[in-house]
């Protein structure tokens, strides 16, 4: 449900932003990256290079890479439905997904994908139909996308209390704030990928140790 304000809000900025109705909605369709099409507007209503836009959305979309690791073995055996799955395993469905038992996720990953779509591309639908209107009305909408964001982190938190995750991305955050502000997304991404790498190691390192004790 949370992606009903967040979708609106879209659908409205498109609209403040000149996109033309079937744009918006194709970005919903083919793009569909909440964080990523939202960033998309300004650079397609100030007519930047396709180029210049595929790397800044590719930046963005970086994170979604790794989305699909741990869901891997509980992808759907078909093709068709496994390309779709990991082309919608966006934040939202990630954590969804890693929220629920690992004996349910199989039979949920393709239906909970294309429902979230669903409203997603419903929630711009209506937002379009609202207009700019709503944008006078109430000032920083882009920030629903935020709101959405932080409610999931917590309800993902809440499922699984591992505070490993949180500490990664405050110091990588933290890190990267030192040293830029264009890229700062980017160089957090990067950051928190070399922690991890070094946690991994450490673990497993500790685990060969411990073996080799008993």
């Amino acid at each position: 449900m949370g992606y009903l304000p967040a979708g609106i809000a879209f659908g409205v900025l498109a609209q403040v932003a000149g996109i033309p109705v079937w744009a918006t909605i194709m970005l919903s369709i083919l793009l569909y990256a909440g964080a990523a099409q939202y960033a998309c507007l300004p650079m397609l209503s100030t007519g930047l290079p396709i180029a210049n836009i595929a790397t800044n959305i590719g930046a963005i979309n970086l994170r979604h890479v790794f989305y699909g690791l741990p869901l891997l073995q509980y992808l759907p055996k078909n093709k068709l439905a496994k390309t779709y799955c990991l082309f919608a395993l966006t934040d939202e469905t990630f954590s969804v997904m890693t929220s629920l038992p690992n004996e349910r996720r199989q039979s949920l990953i393709l239906p909970i994908s294309l429902f979230n779509q669903g409203w997603w591309v419903s929630a711009s639908a209506i937002g379009i139909m609202i207009g700019s209107r709503l944008n006078d009305m109430v000032p920083h909408l882009d920030f629903a996308l935020v709101c959405l964001f932080a409610i999931l982190a917590y309800e993902q938190f809440h499922s699984i209390k591992r505070y490993f995750p949180i500490g990664i991305a405050v110091v990588a955050l933290a890190i990267a704030s030192l040293f830029t502000s264009n890229w700062l997304l980017l160089a957090s991404i990067f950051i928190c990928m070399v922690l991890i790498l070094l946690r991994g190691f450490w673990v497993q390192h500790t685990a060969k140790g411990d073996s080799h004790d008993q």
